[in-house]
């Protein structure tokens, strides 16, 4: 195998229990919970700890198989935040939203893209270096990493925030899973002008994957509304959403190169609005939120690798955060202000928008080799540092700037809230649905 799976077992543990205890501490201080899981993931993993040179690696410290294993749950962590999103979607709501949050999905993504190509020139001589052709796609590869939004650590802030169902909260998430779409997209393009890929075949999928989703999901849509109607409340409803949230996410990643999140979000929105929508949600949370969405959350400061950092890649790496967060903001924010939001929910979409994620590495990963090196050099940027910052940073800095943005933000009757708006976490509610969902064990499959 590798590995030793009691080494799995104790990690996680470790990272429930750390990732609650620092989770109820940042709420007490008024911080949403997701700031202490991430918090948790730093301190309880290699990443501090083994920079102290206290002679250990930290209380967990992953082996590289261990890593890919917690990897994993940390992957099927974020799909489930996902499907559950797409359930909770309100479509009626979506179709209003959707011009806005195409909007602002567009500028979310040009402005950022612009900033980090402008940083990485100044960071490599200046813009007259612009005239260089490989310094160009240096600093636009590196300009298309701010360009893609985290889904699951906005959608699990919104949650807890209770604005997950509002006007406001549905502008984000569908404008977060647009341009995760859009980040792709743009990564080709600039594959393209380097002449390692096609800019065509990429839209023709990107297309390609919406009408599957769509195609197949009116069908599997009809299907279940006759499930619910013969089997109404039964476990086997839970199990077949959830094939078909894990078959999305397989086909929109194998097939198309979308995110599996985005085809994890997809599958729960074409099952939103039913009948037993509420119900299958349920199962989802008792299912996931118990274990996946604490990982997925912890594993991004558990992965953190700051061994590579040195002091002129790490002011780079500084200036490349910034310029993400004030892009999101400024693209975002001025994006919504156009389709009549006003000032505040403006600020908290753009706001909602700065976090980076799996995405961000993913676009890391699939196209540093295409960085240029000069003799050997970079010019003093590092993307990986950066890219790691970014991570790290906007992760925290979102939870917290949607909470600032959202306090003394009175709701509209077109936020339309829903009953499940509450001042909880997934977490917390797994934690409080588990004992009822036990009940039903007695139920026919």
């Amino acid at each position: 195998m590798g590995f030793d799976v009691m080494n799995i077992v104790f990690d996680c543990a470790v990272i429930l229990l750390a990732t609650k205890t620092f989770g109820i501490a940042t709420r007490k201080l008024g911080l949403p919970q997701v700031v202490g899981m991430i918090l948790a993931g730093l301190l309880i993993g290699p990443a501090i700890i083994s920079r102290l040179g206290l002679g250990f690696g930290g209380i967990i410290n992953p082996t590289a198989t261990e890593m890919d294993v917690l990897q994993s749950f940390s992957q099927l962590g974020v799909i489930f935040i996902l499907f559950s999103s797409g359930l909770e979607t309100d479509i009626k709501e979506l179709k209003r939203s959707g011009a806005a949050a195409t909007g602002v999905a567009i500028a979310g993504v040009f402005i950022p893209v612009i900033f980090g190509t402008i940083g990485s020139l100044l960071f490599m001589g200046g813009l007259s270096e612009a005239s260089n052709h490989g310094k160009l796609m240096n600093a636009l590869f590196i300009g298309t990493i701010l360009a893609a939004t985290s889904v699951g650590i906005t959608v699990e802030t919104l949650r807890e925030l209770g604005k997950l169902n509002t006007k406001v909260g549905t502008t984000i998430l569908s404008a977060a899973i647009i341009d995760d779409v859009l980040g792709i997209i743009t990564l080709s393009i600039i594959t393209g002008l380097n002449g390692g890929g096609s800019i065509w075949i990429t839209l023709l999928k990107a297309v390609g994957f919406f009408v599957f989703a769509i195609g197949v999901g009116l069908l599997m849509r009809w299907c279940f509304k006759r499930i619910i109607k013969r089997y109404p409340h039964k476990r086997r409803t839970g199990i077949f959403a959830l094939v078909m949230c894990f078959a999305y996410a397989y086909c929109a990643e194998k097939f198309f190169d979308i995110a599996a999140i985005t085809g994890a979000y997809m599958a729960g929105l074409m099952l939103s609005g039913l009948k037993d929508t509420s119900f299958v949600d349920r199962k989802v949370i008792v299912s996931g939120y118990m274990i996946f969405t604490p990982i997925f959350f912890a594993f991004i400061g558990i992965s953190a690798d700051f061994s590579q950092f040195k002091l002129n890649g790490l002011l780079f790496a500084l200036v490349f955060v910034l310029l993400g967060v004030i892009g999101k903001i400024i693209g975002c924010s001025g994006a919504a202000r156009a389709f009549r939001y006003n000032g505040k929910q403006s600020l908290a979409i753009g706001c909602g928008m700065i976090a980076r994620g799996e995405v961000a590495l993913a676009v890391y990963s699939a196209g540093k080799s295409l960085i240029y090196y000069e003799n050997g050099q970079l010019a003093g940027i590092d993307p990986l540092v950066a890219t790691i910052c970014l991570i790290v940073l906007s992760s925290i800095l979102c939870p917290i700037l949607l909470k600032f943005a959202f306090k003394n933000h009175s709701n509209t009757p077109s936020d339309n809230e829903s009953d499940k708006s509450k001042q909880t976490t997934i977490f917390d509610e797994a934690l409080n649905n588990h004992g009822s969902d036990a009940e039903s064990v007695s139920q026919p499959a």
